[in-house]
């Protein structure tokens, strides 16, 4: 028995490790696993992932072909067909001999190309401390002064309009500053009416004394030569940085304890609601300058900016509405114990919460806006769209290219539209505090 016990125990082995953990099976991790479980589920998403790929398959063996054989160096359609010698190809040719006429439109002047172009990089750094909370504090001053050097650098002129513009913009921030302790709608609709008397006031007495002596000026470009792509981003840019702060004056004025600023806010949020975007166009096209004094001009672009703002604005304010309605009693209760007045409570409890809450429909609304800035082209402004069908498919050389051109205005909105779109999930998922 002792020797039994003496063999056993020579060969025994205890494990001072844990064994390693065995690999997963290959049909339970990795891309099988997803395949398996996304695409191949059951029969009938088994069936349905089978079309879809086999649609998928046509549409990219005719299409990619057709892409890759395109012509890239021609003066005309006839040449790019020429070149094809009868297959099938894309006429890229025409995006490169039209490219200054599709980004800046057709009469800009070319040697002021250098204009937007320093506009639109110096639009990511005034963007980039309102955006992104890690960005430098610093570039905020430059956010301040963006809307009013742009405007400077887009339309020339002398430098001392956009300086009493920001003059102007002061002056009714002091005003907001006084009456906002009352109700932020009535300090907001003060702050407007007082920026826009001094504008007119030292637009009409003090800048073109200022303009005559101390001349600082760049080309003055007119809105009619403005065009292309350069149009829909100036239209789109501004009128959503107006919409989001007058919607939410609207918002709180909807639902202001004051009879005369409720029902002014919501007549006009209906008003604008009931009425198509293209009849708002028409009418800052046509009809408002009949409103106008006689010999008045009144900028297109700026008249189109204001509609357009209306239209955007009154949506946004239903979305925050729908954002405040959203919060519990609680929160205005919190805001009254803790003794904290109108403006405070809006501003540090209220708004925050409510604007988290409302940052997908604001979304929706600015992408929305985005897109319907081609419906300028229906009252002659030639925008991106405008131009491909008013000079580019008039003109003889380029009649009858259809798919590169419309393919190209589709890309670049949607490189817009998707950014707008990914960058408003990354904000929220920054703002996802409740559930960290």
């Amino acid at each position: 028995m002792s020797d039994t016990h003496a063999q056993t125990a020579q060969l025994a082995f205890v494990r001072k490790e844990p064994i390693p953990a065995a690999p997963p099976p290959i049909a339970e991790a990795g891309l099988v696993k997803w395949v398996r479980e996304n695409l191949f589920s059951s029969i009938p998403n088994s069936i349905v992932t089978l079309l879809s790929l086999y649609v998928i398959y046509w549409l990219l063996s005719a299409t990619i072909p057709w892409m890759f054989n395109g012509v890239w160096t021609a003066s005309s359609l006839r040449e790019c067909r020429e070149i094809l010698a009868g297959e099938s190809g894309a006429c890229w040719a025409v995006l490169r001999e039209r490219w200054p006429q599709l980004i800046y439109g057709f009469t800009y002047p070319s040697s002021e190309y250098w204009r937007p172009n320093l506009a639109l990089l110096l639009l990511f750094g005034a963007l980039a401390p309102v955006l992104f909370p890690k960005a430098p504090r610093q570039l905020l001053v430059l956010t301040a002064i963006y809307p009013f050097l742009s405007y400077w650098l887009i339309w020339g002129g002398s430098v001392w309009v956009p300086v009493t513009a920001a003059a102007g913009l002061f002056v009714g921030y002091l005003v907001f500053q006084r009456f906002v302790t009352a109700s932020f709608a009535a300090g907001f609709f003060g702050a407007i009416a007082a920026a826009v008397a001094f504008w007119l006031i030292v637009g009409n007495f003090v800048t073109p004394v200022l303009a005559s002596t101390l001349g600082i000026e760049l080309l003055a470009v007119p809105s009619r030569d403005m065009g292309g792509f350069m149009l829909n981003l100036i239209l789109g840019t501004v009128c959503v940085s107006l919409s989001v702060p007058i919607g939410i004056a609207l918002a709180l004025g909807r639902q202001s304890s004051m009879p005369i600023i409720k029902w002014i806010c919501v007549v006009f949020i209906e008003f604008i609601r009931g009425v198509p975007l293209i009849t708002l166009l028409f009418v800052a096209n046509v009809v408002l300058a009949y409103f106008l004094p006689p010999n008045t001009t009144f900028d297109l672009i700026l008249r189109v900016i204001i509609m357009i703002t209306m239209f955007a604005s009154a949506y946004i304010a239903e979305v925050i509405r729908g954002g405040l309605a959203a919060l519990p009693k609680g929160q205005y209760e919190a805001a009254d114990a803790l003794g904290l007045d109108y403006p405070q409570a809006m501003r540090l409890i209220i708004l925050p919460q409510a604007l988290k809450i409302s940052i997908p429909g604001i979304v929706n609304v600015a992408v929305g806006l985005f897109k319907d800035t081609t419906l300028v082209s229906v009252i002659s402004m030639f925008d991106l769209v405008g131009m491909i069908r008013g000079p580019i498919l008039a003109s003889t050389d380029w009649n009858g290219v259809y798919w590169e051109l419309f393919g190209f205005a589709a890309a670049l909105f949607f490189v817009v539209c998707f950014g707008i779109s990914k960058y408003s999930q990354w904000l929220e998922r920054q703002l996802q505090t409740d559930r960290r």
